[in-house]
């Protein structure tokens, strides 16, 4: 009951075409990670889908908290840091209805927030588990193809990229970008110094993700 009645303020508030926008909303989570890390990468990847893919989203990207009702406004979340993530109950529950009602969540870890957000997770869906995608999925052939899936754009543990994502009755509602740093990548040149090429396939991949959830 009071799932449905969250719903129904939801509803309500911002209406029933929240899939059908195009913003994107930095998440500000607590535990004392460095939600804020990577200022520059959303605003770049911004203008980048803007030039390249036809979107219009607004190029300041609003900051938002998991527990507020604020966060149905946006079609697509994005989350990253290096560090502790904490959810309250209350703000698992807002998240889970959030994804349930049409909510996309793109978490990229900047090099060790996994096993924290691992804990988290379990708090928004206790009965599922993070599921990797294979190279075919079709979030890897939007308007860019990456044959071989997510790349790799920084090296930390030389381990390989992987994409991970919660899968509800078919629909990928949360995706996990992890040993890839495609934050890093949508950032300013001047700040890690990252070949061209290496930018522009971080910025390309970031483009599917925003295509694909804005089409879900």
């Amino acid at each position: 009951m009071k799932h449905l009645t969250l719903l129904a303020l939801i509803l309500t508030l911002f209406g029933s075409g929240m899939a059908k926008a195009q913003e994107i909303a930095v998440l500000k989570y607590g535990g004392g990670g460095d939600w804020y890390s990577n200022p520059t990468s959303i605003p770049n990847l911004i203008q980048f889908c803007n030039a390249n893919i036809g979107t219009k989203i607004n190029p300041q990207p609003e900051t938002v908290e998991p527990g507020s009702v604020s966060i149905f406004k946006y079609p697509f979340l994005h989350m990253t840091g290096h560090g502790n993530v904490y959810f309250t109950d209350e703000e698992a529950e807002n998240l889970r209805t959030y994804l349930l009602s049409g909510g996309f969540l793109h978490i990229d870890d900047n090099y060790g927030m996994a096993p924290y957000l691992k804990r988290e997770l379990q708090k928004v869906f206790p009965d599922k588990q993070l599921e990797e995608l294979g190279a075919d999925h079709p979030i890897f052939s939007q308007r860019f193809n990456f044959l071989e899936g997510l790349p790799k754009i920084h090296e930390h543990d030389g381990k390989r990229p992987q994409a991970l994502g919660i899968f509800v009755e078919g629909r990928l509602v949360l995706l996990f970008t992890f040993e890839c740093d495609l934050g890093d990548g949508w950032e300013d040149p001047s700040v890690h110094n990252d070949p061209e090429d290496v930018r522009q396939k971080a910025l390309q991949m970031g483009a599917n993700i925003v295509e694909y959830a804005f089409k879900s």
